[in-house]
């Protein structure tokens, strides 16, 4: 079984692209708020939207409470997408490696998509990849699709 991978998961949105860009690299701290299951973020360097700042989270995940840090690796205005490394807490027991990218897409019939990308590296053979984690994000987005409509 190989260490590293690629996970990835493209969803239909019905919010505009333009909204869920901007709660992705402006409005982070709503997240709580809007999605079940996760529990609470802090910001512990930085600000919430800039390349470098460091968040806290803690969400369930699988049934079980998992806490991790985030730090924004990039960020492409033009192409929407924004790129995290997440790190310690639970991440280290399980991946060397763990790299989010999320890419809003506006097609050309109107409709949008979200993808998440996880890119990671494990601490040994005998763990899964991160199913369990991209299957917490599907289920977000529903949740901040609701919520984006309302706005």
């Amino acid at each position: 079984m190989a260490l590293s991978g690629i996970l990835s998961s493209e969803i239909g949105i019905k919010a505009p692209a333009s909204k869920w860009f901007n709660l992705f690299t402006k409005q982070l701290q709503r997240i709580p708020i809007i999605v079940d299951g996760v529990e609470n973020v802090t910001l512990l360097q930085g600000d919430w939207h800039t390349i470098g700042s460091v968040k806290q989270w803690s969400e369930i995940v699988d049934g079980k409470v998992a806490t991790f840090k985030e730090k924004i690796e990039a960020i492409d205005e033009k192409n929407k997408w924004i790129r995290y490394n997440i790190f310690d807490g639970e991440m280290n027991k399980h991946y060397k490696v763990y790299i989010l990218t999320i890419q809003v897409n506006e097609k050309d019939d109107g409709s949008a998509s979200i993808k998440w990308t996880i890119e990671y590296e494990k601490v040994n053979e005998t763990l899964e990849p991160p199913y369990p984690y991209m299957d917490s994000i599907t289920k977000g987005c529903k949740d901040i699709d609701a919520e984006l409509l309302k706005e």
